[in-house]
């Protein structure tokens, strides 16, 4: 057994140390608890969003995507035939990354991004990719930030209403909706000619989440619906709260901007992964892993990207392009890429059974004829070395037997303004 083998095995970091089916089991627990109202980590949040009306056609639209780091709008139509077209396409960082700022400043800052744009059109898709309460008139009232964004002052504010006020056109409409539900609205819409059984919207990039078709006789929270109808549920896996977190992930979590929130996206997404192998380097230099020489290029880095560790763990390093803690013998590097390769065979068990309880909640997917169709988003999940095929190789091992389901992956083109604008545009 090498250094970074004991070492990692004592802090139960390796993709052994996760059993799927206890995951599976946790996760479905607090899914059934959100739709029930009752304290869960996994928030349920019905979007009144329902997967299968017509959306119009021939009619402009503002789509606009905020989440993560960026913010983009276009206009976006679909012609006669439904096929998409977009133009005048804007990006922008989103606002309160670089420090904190107030209401004021937030949305008067969107409000310059987009009103060329919506001086085009009545009508407003907003993919907004936070923890939002989405309310039957399809507003939203803010429920956190995460993924770093400091606006206090916004959080318990209504998104739509506060925009359109900025911008001084109230009697616009305007659609709310998370990136993820934008997501399996694509994957719908784009899904024309096949018979699928159900639809599922997952993101990995920045953070995390995942989105669903439950039925409304489920959603016990909600009384009021119309038991005979459906809905797309946003289900905010990423604050997911049950996931087997080792010493290692609490240390990392405690050093970011909110502590305690979204624990499981802390665990595997882009915008944190890095960090977590920086955090596992650290402790592993201080274990004696490395040598001298690599521990004191590794101890004093304080911050490393997810882009630095896959360029590495991609060989496409160079000793004086790259940010990355310089490995001084090739042991040091052997067990440096063990270590980070065994994080990411960990993100790819807990990717699987995140999918598989989703999976197996619908209760869809039992035939070869109708699997269902999940729709993915995220340049994480494409691009880290691995991620995508040792997840998948994870969840269709996990779903046989008498767990067997059909499923399909597939992606959409700029598929948050896409999602967003047909939720803008559903009759």
């Amino acid at each position: 057994m090498t250094q970074s083998e004991k070492f990692l095995k004592k802090h139960r970091m390796q993709a052994d140390n996760i059993s799927i089916q206890q995951v599976v089991e946790s996760f479905t627990s607090e899914m059934l608890k959100g739709l029930e109202g009752m304290e869960s980590s996994l928030r349920m949040i019905p979007t009144y969003i329902e997967d299968n009306n017509q959306f119009l056609v021939e009619t402009p639209v503002v789509a606009i995507d905020a989440g993560g780091t960026n913010f983009r709008a276009a206009l976006v139509k679909f012609n006669k035939h439904g096929e998409i077209e977009i133009s005048n396409m804007m990006n922008a960082g989103m606002p309160g990354l670089e420090g904190e700022i107030s209401k004021t400043e937030f949305f008067d800052t969107i409000a310059g991004y987009i009103r060329p744009l919506v001086e085009k059109s009545d009508r407003i898709g907003f993919c907004f990719s936070y923890p939002t309460e989405i309310l039957p008139d399809k507003d939203g009232r803010l429920l956190q930030f995460c993924k770093e964004v400091q606006a206090p002052e916004v959080v318990g504010e209504l998104i739509g209403k506060n925009l359109l006020k900025t911008l001084g056109m109230e009697e616009k409409q305007i659609v709310l909706l998370n990136d993820t539900v934008a997501t399996l609205l694509a994957g719908r819409s784009a899904s024309a000619g096949r018979n699928y059984d159900s639809f599922i919207g997952y993101i990995l990039g920045t953070g995390t989440n995942t989105c669903y078709i439950e039925s409304n006789s489920n959603i016990l929270k909600n009384p009021e619906l119309d038991k005979t109808r459906s809905q797309i549920i946003n289900i905010e896996s990423g604050n997911f709260g049950k996931a087997p977190r080792t010493d290692l992930d609490i240390s990392f979590d405690n050093s970011t901007a909110n502590p305690g929130n979204y624990t499981f996206e802390k665990m595997f997404s882009g915008g944190y992964f890095g960090g977590l192998c920086l955090t596992t380097l650290k402790a592993a230099a201080k274990n004696g892993v490395f040598s001298a020489a690599t521990a004191s290029n590794i101890l004093p880095f304080n911050e490393l990207t997810s882009e630095d560790v896959n360029s590495f763990i991609c060989k496409t390093a160079t000793d004086n392009g790259l940010p990355f803690p310089r490995m001084m013998n090739r042991v040091d590097e052997k067990n440096c890429i063990e270590i980070i390769e065994s994080l990411i065979g960990r993100a790819a068990k807990l990717v699987a059974a995140n999918l598989a309880s989703v999976v197996l909640k619908t209760g869809r997917g039992k035939s070869a004829d109708r699997p269902i169709l999940i729709t993915t988003e995220g340049t994480f999940y494409t691009k880290l070395h691995n991620l995508r095929s040792l997840s998948e190789k994870y969840f269709q091992e996990y779903l046989t037997g008498e767990r067997e389901r059909f499923c399909e992956f597939t992606q959409v083109k700029h598929s948050s303004l896409v999602g967003a604008a047909l939720a803008a545009l559903i009759n």
